[in-house]
């Protein structure tokens, strides 16, 4: 089975297509991809992974074609991001 692995990290974006037996897993692809080589930061046992944006398990059954997703951490939290950029604007307007 052909499966396509993309990750992103803050600098660079990777996708990888790597061939797979059929019954392999998320897990069993991400190792056959090589792509933990490339970014050794990466940490299955804490960053979570998706199938076509939707969250999976590494144990997870793959079909071909599928594309294995490996998301980052969540930095910061987006409602604080908007209320600080928003705060700011305000500033902003006031000082002008």
């Amino acid at each position: 089975m052909k499966i396509g692995i993309a990750y992103a990290s803050p600098s660079r974006q990777v996708w990888l297509n790597t061939e797979v037996p059929d019954g392999a897993t998320v897990k069993d692809a991400i190792e056959r991809s090589g792509i933990l080589k490339q970014f050794p930061e990466i940490d299955l046992e804490q960053q979570k992974v998706g199938i076509f944006s939707k969250l999976a398990k590494l144990d997870a059954a793959l079909a071909d074609g599928d594309r294995v997703e490996i998301y980052r951490p969540i930095t910061c939290d987006p409602k604080t991001v908007k209320r600080k950029a928003k705060g700011e604007g305000e500033e902003e307007a006031a000082e002008g």
